[in-house]
């Protein structure tokens, strides 16, 4: 049943994947997940989640900078495409972490004892218990492989048809029975709040399972942990508490930008059928992406601009994806923080604050 249970977790966390990651390449920013935080500077990043024991597991890895490599992932537009990609790709990494943590925690509760000392016959106490842990978290990665096989197809089918497919239906449906709905702006105007309402109906629901609540907990630690870097306060647990769980640069924010930027791209493009109006939704993704990463960064530097107040319903949002963490959450952050800045040290790298 827990191992159905931390399925289905992992499932949940896919979904809200670009909900709950934050920050962009040139910044420090992080993403909750599953019992743990992930955070990253532009050259390293780290993750910290913590077992049922109370034992924190920690892992850290360099970044490579694909735009330092090649000049023109830089651009306008372009970077938020790039951006937005590798942080996707990196975020899954961690996911998929946190989740073999979570099964090799099942997997060696559950494991019968009687196998595990067959198996370790002739070897000391503490060499059994090393070979068990290997031989466990073999048996998780391999798990974990598949499940993020899987989660991968029903993520991105989920995707296109909870919000492209669902609301163009609908928008369709009701353009039949009053033909005043079918203009180019009210359609896609319709379009845009049913996918808007979906959105926020799929938010709000999965904030009713206590374990997404919890992730949403390492959320909000995470927030409160970059704010504290970002304004040179100490990282401790008391410094970092008293932040907000609000912040600009979050993947909430940025897909609740993403969801009113593409109504008024949508009602650029002069086409009336169906088909043709799905295969608009589908093509120009990363046009909408790019153009609201560019525009959740100029606000998030420019906090009293038009820009911002287009972001503001994202921030609003926050007060469902994000929620005041224990103690035990926040220090879950600060240590993936400080692996991360101990990696970039070593590897020279300088940061750059908003």
């Amino acid at each position: 049943m827990r191992s159905i249970r931390n399925y289905f977790r992992f499932l949940a966390a896919v979904q809200l994947l670009p909900a709950l990651e934050g920050g962009e390449e040139t910044l420090v920013g992080g993403q909750a997940v599953l019992e743990g935080v992930m955070m990253r500077s532009p050259h390293a990043w780290a993750i910290a989640c913590r077992k049922p024991s109370g034992e924190v597991v920690t892992m850290s890895e360099p970044l490579e900078r694909a735009s330092e490599k090649h000049t023109w992932m830089a651009w306008p537009i372009v970077r938020g495409v790039m951006t937005l990609g590798y942080a996707m790709g990196l975020g899954y990494r961690a996911l998929r972490f946190s989740a073999n943590v979570a099964i090799e925690d099942v997997m060696q509760s559950e494991g019968p004892s009687t196998n595990r000392g067959e198996t370790n016959a002739g070897l000391s106490s503490a060499e059994a218990e090393s070979e068990s842990r290997s031989q466990t978290r073999e048996k998780a990665a391999t798990i974990s492989g598949w499940l993020a096989a899987v989660n991968i197809v029903i993520s991105l089918a989920f995707f296109i048809f909870m919000y492209k497919y669902v609301p163009l239906v609908a928008a369709t449906e009701l353009k039949k029975i009053d033909p005043a709905l079918g203009g180019q702006i009210m359609f896609n105007l319709v379009d845009g709040v049913i996918r808007l309402v979906l959105f926020l109906l799929f938010i709000w629901g999965v904030s009713l399972w206590s374990d997404i609540r919890r992730v949403y907990q390492y959320h909000g630690a995470e927030h409160k942990t970059v704010y504290a870097f970002e304004n040179g306060d100490s990282l401790t647990t008391t410094a970092v508490q008293k932040y907000s769980t609000f912040h600009p640069r979050c993947g909430t924010s940025f897909l609740m930008t993403v969801m009113l930027i593409s109504i008024g791209f949508y009602m650029l493009i002069p086409v009336t059928t169906f088909w043709a109006r799905f295969a608009v939704r589908i093509a120009l993704l990363p046009v909408i992406a790019g153009v609201s990463y560019e525009i959740i960064r100029f606000a998030a530097r420019h906090r009293g601009s038009l820009f911002a107040l287009i972001t503001a319903p994202g921030l609003w949002l926050q007060r469902i994806t994000t929620k005041p963490p224990s103690d035990e959450m926040a220090q879950c952050a600060i240590t993936a923080l400080d692996q991360a800045m101990a990696l970039e040290k070593e590897r020279g790298g300088e940061l750059v604050i908003a």
